[in-house]
């Protein structure tokens, strides 16, 4: 019955004398009775699922235009009823009006098709069906209505509407009470999404609580089962003489992990000594895989994982803490297990040899970065350590040789580094933060990098050519459309950078940086080069990596915390023990593909969970500095407000409305907000005063305004 109302619809609207009409209109027209308004309703979304139908922005359905092909993405809602759908391969997002929505939630995969009109650059689009639900729960704040009912109302903000709780399904909670709510039933059709709550956090104040909000907000695990915990327990702390057996014993050659003080996860050692104008440099790294047995609930687990995950106050490891702080950490004194990519390499940087081993190693010392850049740079302060590691000096002289050398030939070949400063952020007891502060790499910092980046490289050329399968670090070269865009843009300060048939050399973007370096554009030009390019990803083919200007790279150095590392090592063993037979690569071939697809997005996560955990403390630490002024530097602007940053990389917005003495308008050709009467402008890199007005924990903002000249001169008097 149901295909013959859906007939005469299709019919009606596809007749040439048809006009939009909105559901009560077509109501009229169609001569439907009011009990049966239910069902035509019913009829009328199941047709704009099929995408058959389409409606308007007035909300008028009309039919819809067939598109070529289907366009699946992923759905991002905003707090104001609209939407936007992330496609892969489009740079731009498409635009969803809120009465295109057709009940798609945050982060649903979701299918659409075009709509005719545009808002602003993006195409605008409905969902016709929601294939998956991203989000299986919310995390927020816990308001109890009354005695029957309350609701939770989501820490994210992009989610529009509160989730309706019944009390029966409240756990106690009260309000106030952070918790954790399943989602039931994701709501339609101006109805509220219900849920129950499974988890009490804790109180909104309570210690703690912001950041497991945070945690439990994108989903990360942080508890490891009872199956998994016992099959930890299994683990030897000892390496036995079996486990050695086969293996190239290293325990005589000295070697050193160098990390920050407070790392407990060290998976990487390293070696060095020359021989007749050539450096014989060893990169160790801890053999996850001899205590992660393929297919062991441990490995499911880690793989899941994806990656540790390094919050301000925690980190949630990949692997239980008795293997990445016990036997697969490369403890200084204790017998290790370890692949060590053994290199031979020239002074110009080039490695003339290598070999890929399995190995038994012991570490002399445990270094700091802190103390080899005292003894390599603060030679006059570095009395004390000089004197007790006496024996490892000339190895440390040596490694900033080699590093300088390393660090040389990549930058000759176009390497480009971008050196924002990260922030440390330091809390008390409670959590509380006391001081942040931007986190400088320094000699020695640099020194572990430049070896992971050559032993990465050596890997990944050696298993390229043996052609087999395999998990590469790759990174795509930009958007012609982008590095255009920037190109127009550099030339208003005299810049220029070369391209070729719409592609350019990552050099052209390092020798840019080179000559910006120091100028007042530095900043700004040095953002808008890194927003240029696309983010690095794990794929199954080796395709090169832009940023660092090589063809060959992999993630071969922290199979503690990286789970294609791990992946990979696993691979390297067999194929050294000659078992990578057909039916093994066959193996590798079938799981590969989506083994690096889950570790890209679970990198995505975890970054995102660190960037949200870190606004989170800035945002408490600015709580007890309202009302003070700071100097800073515009670091980005909107067509909503000026973002700009302090020395101490914590990051505020002067809303646009805010902005003094004018009425103001972003121009996206130059990046600047300009006064409509006075021309006064706004440009990246420009340093401003500014008096913190405002912040917000749910949110995670601060709010800047730029202070009156006698609150500069009170405030520095």
């Amino acid at each position: 019955m149901s295909d013959k109302r859906k007939k005469v619809i299709m019919d009606l609207v596809s007749a040439d004398f048809y006009v939009p009409m909105k559901e009560k209109e077509l109501a009229i027209m169609l001569q439907v009775s009011k009990e049966d308004r239910g069902e035509l309703n019913r009829i009328l979304n199941e047709l704009l699922a099929e995408g058959k139908l389409s409606l308007t922005k007035k909300g008028k359905f009309i039919k819809a235009k067939r598109t070529d092909k289907e366009i699946i993405g992923t759905f991002i809602s905003h707090p104001k009823g609209f939407g936007f759908v992330e496609v892969d391969g489009r740079e731009d997002d498409l635009y969803i009006p809120e009465n295109c929505v057709n009940g798609a939630f945050h982060k649903d995969t979701v299918k659409v098709s075009l709509l005719s009109g545009k808002n602003g650059r993006r195409q605008e689009a409905q969902v016709i069906e929601v294939l998956a639900r991203g989000m299986k729960q919310i995390v927020g704040i816990y308001d109890k209505s009354n005695k029957n009912y309350g609701f939770v109302i989501p820490d994210n903000t992009k989610i529009s509407e509160d989730v309706f709780v019944p009390a029966e399904r409240s756990k106690g909670a009260v309000s106030g009470h952070k918790v954790v709510c399943e989602i039931t039933d994701y709501g339609k059709n101006n109805r509220k999404p219900e849920g129950k709550i499974t988890e009490i956090l804790g109180h909104v104040n309570d210690p703690g609580v912001d950041i497991m909000s945070i945690v439990k907000g994108y989903e990360l695990p942080v508890e490891f089962s009872e199956k998994i915990m016992r099959q930890v327990e299994n683990v030897s702390n000892e390496v036995s003489d079996a486990d050695m057996a086969g293996r190239r014993d290293l325990r005589d050659v000295q070697m050193v992990t160098i990390d920050g003080e407070d790392a407990k996860d060290l998976d990487d050692a390293v070696s060095l000594t020359k021989e007749g104008g050539q450096y014989l440099l060893g990169v160790h790294i801890a053999d996850v895989t001899n205590y992660v047995q393929e297919n062991s609930a441990l490995d499911w687990e880690a793989r899941e994982r994806g990656t540790s995950v390094y919050l301000v106050d925690r980190v949630i490891p990949m692997l239980p803490h008795k293997l990445s702080n016990g036997i697969c950490s490369l403890n200084a004194g204790e017998n290790r297990l370890a692949l060590s990519c053994l290199m031979t390499i020239d002074k110009k940087g080039e490695v003339v040899n290598h070999e890929i081993v399995e190995s038994v190693i012991k570490v002399d010392r445990r270094m700091s970065y802190t103390c080899v850049k005292k003894i390599l740079d603060d030679k006059d302060e570095a009395e004390t350590e000089t004197k007790e590691y006496e024996d490892l000096v000339p190895m440390f002289e040596l490694m900033k040789e080699l590093a300088g050398i390393l660090r040389e030939k990549r930058k000759k070949r176009g390497s480009i580094d971008f050196d924002f400063p990260e922030s440390k952020i330091i809390l008390d007891k409670q959590g509380h933060p006391i001081e942040i502060k931007p986190y400088e790499r320094n000699v020695a910092t640099k020194i572990i990098e430049d070896f992971m980046l050559i032993a990465n490289e050596t890997v990944a050329e050696h298993y390229h050519w043996m052609e087999l399968p395999f998990v590469y670090r790759t990174h795509d070269n930009p958007d012609s459309e982008k590095i255009d865009k920037l190109g127009t843009f550099i030339r208003n300060f005299g810049y220029s950078i070369k391209s070729r048939q719409d592609e350019i050399h990552p050099k052209e973007l390092q020798k840019l940086l080179v000559k910006i370096e120091d100028t007042p554009e530095e900043a700004l030009i040095s953002r808008l080069t890194l927003r240029s390019m696309k983010q690095a990803k794990y794929t199954i083919d080796c395709t090169g990596h832009f940023g660092l200007a090589c063809q060959y790279y992999c993630h071969f150095t922290s199979p503690i915390r990286r789970y294609p590392d791990l992946q990979i090592h696993r691979i390297i063993k067999e194929q050294i023990r000659g078992r990578l037979n057909e039916k093994r690569i066959d193996h590798y071939n079938e799981i590969l593909p989506e083994v690096a697809k889950h570790s890209s997005e679970m990198e995505r996560r975890a970054d995102e969970a660190e960037r949200e955990t870190d606004k989170l403390k800035k945002v408490e630490f600015m709580e007890s500095h309202i009302g003070e002024i700071f100097e800073g530097v515009i670091s980005s602007i909107t067509a909503w407000g000026v973002y700009v940053e302090l020395p101490n990389t914590i990051e505020g917005m002067i809303h646009v409305s805010m902005l003094p003495g004018d009425y103001f308008y972003y121009d996206e050709e130059t990046y600047e907000m300009v006064g409509q009467a006075t021309d006064i402008r706004y440009k990246l890199g420009q340093t401003l005063k500014v008096r913190v007005n405002a912040t917000d924990k749910i949110s995670r903002t601060i709010d800047f305004v730029i202070p009156q000249d006698w609150e500069i001169n009170e405030d520095y008097s």
